[in-house]
């Protein structure tokens, strides 16, 4: 049992991470080894303390230096689904479940939008990991909705059990050839099936399969957490970074505009010492 299981690697997550590791809390810390692709892409970053003028890579450098001088470990699973557990949370990673006191959600946004029919039909055909669900799969017929080349490891290997693999890409120039595999260029516009999935829409074509494996680089925080409070696209939270959820915050872009390095650094800092406040209270006679 962990104190504190942080999400995101992005810089409203370093900043957790960081802050954390100085509190000497017993955290996990899950994301991206790369940290953060919108500071990769950045070409120019002008308002950031301490960094005048940075293109998006030194920014990036800065931050892995600073975290590699700490030692601090960063695990590269993906997150399938977070549960309330009362007094603690448990978190699904690949084939691991860990458990902690308290989640910090520092998610970022999540650009491609859901897919209808997708979270009605989640755990009834529906899956976002390939290595957890791939093996029910066995020599049926499915479909893998890709959005990120990085994903395509899990499409590999979800061809190596499936009959037949419907690769439905998102981007240009899939890199997945294999005897079994089709890949369509485009996103769905629905998943059917009444009670379990039946069948996926795209491109105007109604493709039959047994199941749909959704590979995003993240999942939305509604879907990955049942019963946490939104508004629209954003985890609502209050000004200490508290969600609707006891024992949960969040900072960064998933908590809303402006999409800004700063304002997600600060809100790291302030949504881990609400954490902390929060373990500290549950010590409390």
């Amino acid at each position: 049992m962990h104190d504190l299981i942080i999400i995101g690697s992005g810089p409203a997550g370093i900043s957790a991470a960081l802050t954390a590791h100085t509190r000497s809390l017993d955290f996990l810390w899950f994301g991206d080894g790369d940290l953060s692709v919108k500071i990769e892409k950045a070409e120019r970053i002008r308002n950031y303390p301490g960094l005048p003028d940075v293109t998006g890579q030194e920014m990036k450098q800065s931050f892995q230096e600073q975290i590699e001088g700490l030692g601090l470990a960063l695990l590269p699973e993906r997150i399938n689904a977070i549960y309330p557990m009362g007094a603690h949370y448990a978190v699904s990673a690949g084939q691991e479940v860990y458990e902690a006191k308290a989640i910090l959600l520092a998610t970022g946004v999540e650009t491609s939008k859901a897919i209808p029919g997708e979270a009605e039909l989640l755990g009834k055909g529906v899956s976002y990991c390939a290595t957890c669900d791939g093996f029910l799969y066995r020599q049926k017929r499915i479909a893998v909705v890709c959005t990120s080349p990085k994903l395509e490891p899990e499409i590999e290997f979800l061809a190596g059990i499936a009959a037949h693999v419907t690769i439905i890409a998102a981007y240009k120039g899939c890199g997945v050839e294999k005897e079994n595999t089709e890949v369509i260029l485009g996103y769905p516009s629905e998943i059917r099936g009444a009670g379990r999935v039946a069948s996926l829409v795209c491109q105007g074509r109604e493709i039959p399969v047994e199941g749909v494996f959704v590979l995003r680089d993240s999942i939305s925080p509604a879907i990955l957490l049942k019963g946490l409070q939104m508004e629209g696209n954003h985890i609502k939270v209050d000004r200490m970074q508290r969600t609707s959820l006891e024992g949960c915050f969040a900072a960064g872009d998933c908590t809303g505009r402006p999409y800004q390095y700063a304002k997600a650094v600060g809100e790291g800092n302030v949504a881990l010492h609400s954490a902390i406040e929060y373990l500290s209270s549950r010590l409390e006679p």
